[in-house]
């Protein structure tokens, strides 16, 4: 096996590409684990060395995308060479970040339904967790366009022309699904900037309620503390309605401060 095959695991390189190592290709893909939840931690590393006749791959988890080969060779498919093995691997990383895209956006499509219903704050962290995860999906398994293109121009002796087409046209596969992850990476940060929004504003009439309420409220404990003073020459305090008389003072004051609070709030047309 070449060195940097080994290199590369050791340092635990997980940028997404295909490079020609030698006479040997070199594959890093990434792919969703197993037991994938919709979590950005549950994005795993296959490294890939690939030469005439041979493919070893190694990983540290394991992955979706080597379970779907699995499956298919134990139901008969025919695999005719180590390129088209690794074409059958690339292949299935990008169906499974379709399935996971499409999951995504129908959780989505549900959270922006019910955004629309008005429960904006429901939901907040759900939101930033799908959109972590499709961040960690663009940056990880987006491949490096050079390390391609460098391979396509200088392939091993060994690929044959259809090898060739099969790279390029798995590679096309993976951008269509990228596209498809940025989209939906779009939508989740309109949706998140939209519950901000109409939770900044819920909190802005609470807080606008509560100034009211304070506001309103200052006749009455203005009032109560004046009369509050143990003090002589109190108003009305030897007064027989002089109780009545203070309430509807406070009375009249508050509704004068309230229908001019209202009248400045009312939209004018």
């Amino acid at each position: 096996m070449p060195d940097d095959f080994f290199d590369a695991i050791g340092e635990g390189s997980r940028s997404s590409r295909i490079e020609r190592d030698g006479d040997t290709l070199f594959a890093v893909v990434n792919d969703a684990t197993f037991d994938f939840s919709f979590d950005a931690s549950d994005i795993a590393t296959l490294w890939i060395s690939v030469r005439a006749g041979l493919v070893i791959t190694a990983r540290r988890h394991p992955l979706r995308s080597v379970d779907r080969l699995r499956a298919a060779v134990k139901r008969g498919e025919v695999i005719d060479s180590s390129v088209a093995l690794l074409d059958h691997l690339l292949r299935d990383e990008s169906d499974e970040l379709q399935h996971i895209a499409r999951r995504a956006s129908e959780r989505v499509d549900e959270i922006e339904d019910q955004l629309i219903a008005q429960r904006a704050g429901e939901h907040a962290a759900e939101l930033a967790r799908l959109r972590r995860l499709t961040v960690r999906l663009q940056r990880l398994m987006a491949p490096e366009p050079g390390a391609l293109v460098r391979l396509l121009s200088n392939p091993p002796g060994w690929l044959g022309r259809e090898d060739l087409q099969r790279l390029r046209e798995a590679s096309d596969d993976f951008g269509v699904s990228l596209r498809d992850i940025a989209t939906l990476q779009d939508r989740i940060r309109l949706l998140q900037d939209e519950a901000s929004a109409r939770v900044a504003e819920a909190n802005n009439r609470s807080l606008f309620m509560l100034t009211m309420v304070t506001v309103l409220a200052l006749p009455i404990n203005l009032t109560a503390g004046l009369l509050g003073m143990n003090v002589g020459g109190i108003p009305l305090a030897q007064h027989e309605h002089g109780f009545v008389y203070v309430l509807l003072a406070i009375a009249g004051i508050t509704v004068g401060f309230t229908l001019f609070a209202w009248r400045r709030l009312i939209p004018r047309t």
